[in-house]
């Protein structure tokens, strides 16, 4: 990474943030300690431009009754703030309390299928109510026992009525290559698009740092490649081979390029900041991780001529998780 961006520690300046063309947000599922209006507060107070909100026990309980009602409040509350948002559906817990991102679209009980696809039904309401930009799903780790050939078919049975609410709601669902999972790299999203007949609510959710864990392109190449399917962003620092969510500054990528990539592209939804797992300082990290952003931004911005990149190193096998796997983008 280059120095100018690691060294940036001051927050972004009016005039930076008025020539960005990125919108940058942050994760609920890394402000968990805090109450749902205190984290929507910090992050406008910090100069966010929206919130990936995880639905969970603690923000925004996607089971609890009443939840359309709570989802409107939600919606006047970012709109007083003048948040924009992403429903993200990766909750640890919130489906099975012994079962991490349990069930899933791919379990072989129709009954646990059918329950994660209510999940997603859920946020399909939730994300129109609140004028939300995409919902975020991903397919989970294949079930022991289960062929993937079989995995494959529950999970394109699981989304298409999700897909049809998804369409008339006029909300696209953006599905998440996770390491591990069935669908872990971009080239498995696209297998999916093939089994489902490329239909239009199905994009894409690019972690910038999956890309740089397990793709064989760099994550701006990677960014280039996912333009014509993205739907929502997630982005984080993160090293070669290791699914760790990491601060700007502790991994491997150079985010300049990676950013100047995003912008060329025209996307318009938002680029979330991906750290559950810093969730006990939460408001340190949301603090210092705009300005990063930002000042990268602007470094890009002023940078050399796109040059083609070399491949990076080898990854782990196709879809393994690594030796610190961390499950769904909420690990």
């Amino acid at each position: 990474m280059s120095s100018d961006a690691r060294a940036s520690g001051s927050r972004a300046t009016p005039a930076e943030s008025a020539a960005s063309s990125l919108r940058f947000g942050y994760g609920t599922n890394g402000l968990a300690d805090l109450r749902l209006d205190d984290a929507l507060s910090l992050l406008a107070d910090l100069g966010y431009d929206g919130v990936g909100l995880t639905l969970d026990h603690m923000h925004l309980d996607p089971l609890a009754p009443g939840l359309g009602a709570r989802a409107r409040r939600v919606a006047h509350r970012l709109d007083a703030l003048g948040l924009g948002a992403t429903v993200e559906t990766g909750a640890r817990y919130v489906l099975d309390p012994r079962r991490k991102h349990g069930p899933s679209l791919l379990d072989p009980d129709p009954d646990d299928r059918a329950r994660r696809a209510d999940l997603l039904l859920r946020a399909v309401r939730v994300a129109s109510d609140l004028g939300a930009h995409a919902v975020h799903c991903f397919s989970g780790i294949v079930p022991d026992g289960t062929d993937t050939d079989t995995a494959w078919r529950r999970l394109a049975e699981s989304l298409a009525p999700v897909l049809d609410a998804a369409a008339s709601a006029g909300v696209p669902l953006a599905v998440e290559p996770e390491p591990g999972h069935l669908l872990a790299t971009l080239a498995d999203f696209h297998h999916l698009r093939h089994i489902l007949g490329d239909p239009e609510p199905l994009g894409l959710t690019l972690d910038i740092g999956h890309c740089q864990c397990l793709e064989p392109l760099s994550p701006a190449d990677c960014v280039r490649a996912a333009a014509p399917w993205l739907r929502h962003v997630q982005i984080e620092d993160m090293r070669r081979g290791v699914h760790e969510h990491l601060p700007f500054g502790e991994g491997e990528i150079d985010f300049p390029p990676v950013l100047a990539a995003l912008a060329a592209t025209g996307y318009q939804g938002l680029t979330v900041v991906e750290l559950p797992r810093h969730s006990h300082a939460g408001p340190h990290h949301a603090e210092h991780s705009l300005p990063f952003l930002r000042h990268a931004e602007q470094t890009a911005a002023t940078a050399s001529p796109h040059r083609a990149p070399a491949p990076q190193q080898a990854a782990p096998p196709h879809g393994a998780p690594s030796a610190t796997p961390e499950g769904s983008s909420t690990p």
